[in-house]
């Protein structure tokens, strides 16, 4: 059971800030709800330890791995400091996906990326740069995300029409074009 324990904790991070259902859980590691419910205390127990950073929280019908609040400052600090630095390569792409399709969600970001995207919207959404819009009307609400004003001001842009157009090319040269048709035919 000790392993179903590390799958719970490793769905319970890439679920990020939006966390898990109980029936969410259960239906994913495929056990009985009590046996779920026992593994989940046993977490919680695990992360009681003061030498934890994060705690096993139950909020909003949802479990969710959080820092623990007694570190705040240190958090703080981290922030400002994140506030300051430069944009990464993964939070470029993330802002250019929200810039170009918002209002969006983690889910359709992540499925345009090809990863999971939790940590980079943080530290956008910490920077001011996107903002939570809404809820989507898919399965679950999930948070819809568009750009700020401060992202204009940060790219110099007077409104999102000023930004560039994406144009895509057809990369299949003729070579390439029969690749995908077949050289037999049916009979008739």
């Amino acid at each position: 059971m000790n392993n179903f324990k590390a799958i719970i904790e490793g769905l319970l991070f890439i679920s990020g800030e939006d966390g898990l259902t109980l029936k969410e859980i259960t239906n994913t590691i495929e056990l009985e709800e009590e046996q779920t419910i026992e593994l989940i205390k046993e977490l919680y127990k695990n992360y009681e330890s003061d030498d934890r950073g994060i705690e096993l929280e139950y909020l909003g019908n949802h479990f969710k791995l959080t820092t623990k609040a007694k570190h705040k400052e240190y958090y703080k600090k981290l922030r400002e400091f994140e506030e300051n630095s430069e944009l990464s390569q993964s939070s470029l792409e993330t802002l250019a996906i929200i810039a170009y399709n918002a209002p969006i969600t983690r889910i359709d970001i992540d499925n345009i990326r090809g990863v999971n995207s939790s940590y980079v919207i943080r530290k956008l959404l910490l920077k001011g740069l996107i903002e939570e819009t809404g809820r989507s009307d898919a399965p679950g609400r999930p948070r819809l995300y568009n750009i700020t004003s401060k992202f204009l001001d940060y790219f110099g842009l007077g409104s999102i029409e000023e930004l560039p157009k994406i144009e895509i090319e057809n990369t299949i040269d003729d070579s390439e074009k029969g690749l995908f048709e077949s050289k037999y035919k049916e009979d008739e």
